[in-house]
Parts: C-alpha cells; structure tokens; sequence
C-alpha cells in the first residue's frame, strides 16, 4: 500500500477522535507545533507511533483554547487565516473527545496584533460573533473529517 493510502488515527484511549490520511495528520501536527509558541503551552498531542496519535485531552483543549484567545485579541487578517483552519480542526476533536475548553482571563498575556490599514477594524459583535464563526468552522469540518 502507498504512503498516500495510510491513514492515522488520533485518539484518546481506544476513542478514536479523527482518522485522516498520513500526509493531513503530518500537517496538522506540525501546525501544532508551529502554533504552540503562540500560547507557551504543550499541544496535548503525543507522537505519532503505529499509526496512533494519543491526545491528552484535557491539555489539549486547554492548548486550544489559548489559540483561542490569542486569536480573539487580534484583528489581524493573515494571522487569523493562518490560525483558523488549525483551530475549527482542533474543536472537532475536542468535541468529540467530549472535553470543554477552560475559559481565562484573555487580556493579560501582552500579546496584540493590529493590523494596520483603514479597512483593518474588527467586525462588531464581539466574543458572541467569534462563539457563533467557530461554531459554523467546526461544524463545517467536523462533516469533512473522518472518524
């Protein structure tokens, strides 16, 4: 069999949370790891051994949730399409894992990024508006992922 016919699986425990083909496992923990500076926090997701990703949940999804925040306190346009696939990803996999994302306080870690530019302000409506876009994202790629 090819390499581009494998597929890999993260999980927690015997749950399988996600089985997508070797080359969108390799992105995605990479993205990880690219993303992980961002918030100074572990990923949660251990190496890949067998074929097996093991997810420790609860780190994850607190990994997930600083992305979050980090996200949120930006208006950043590259950034936040740089960091959005990653993350509507990552909240399947919470979802499914059945954990919830810790919530802190988001405005005490020095990090903004403006972007500058007269078109550049952040859409009203706040922390509701992001809920209700991350809920759509997740939804979207949660029919696209395989279990």
């Amino acid at each position: 069999m090819s390499k581009e016919n494998m597929s890999q699986f993260f999980q927690v425990g015997d749950q399988v949370l996600w089985n997508p083909s070797n080359g969108v496992a390799g992105l995605f923990i990479r993205s990880a790891e690219a993303l992980a500076p961002e918030t100074g926090l572990p990923t949660g997701l251990g190496p890949m051994e067998n074929d097996e990703c093991e997810v420790d949940l609860a780190t994850f999804a607190a990994f997930v949730s600083a992305l979050i925040r980090r996200y949120e306190r930006s208006n950043h346009l590259i950034l936040h399409s740089l960091m959005e696939g990653f993350i509507a990803t990552a909240l399947v996999l919470v979802e499914r894992g059945g954990a919830e994302l810790p919530v802190s306080d988001a405005n005490n870690d020095g990090w903004k990024d403006v972007q500058v530019s007269e078109h550049s302000a952040r859409p009203p409506g706040g922390r509701a508006g992001d809920i209700a876009r991350w809920a759509a994202l997740s939804a979207q790629h949660g029919r696209a992922m395989p279990w």
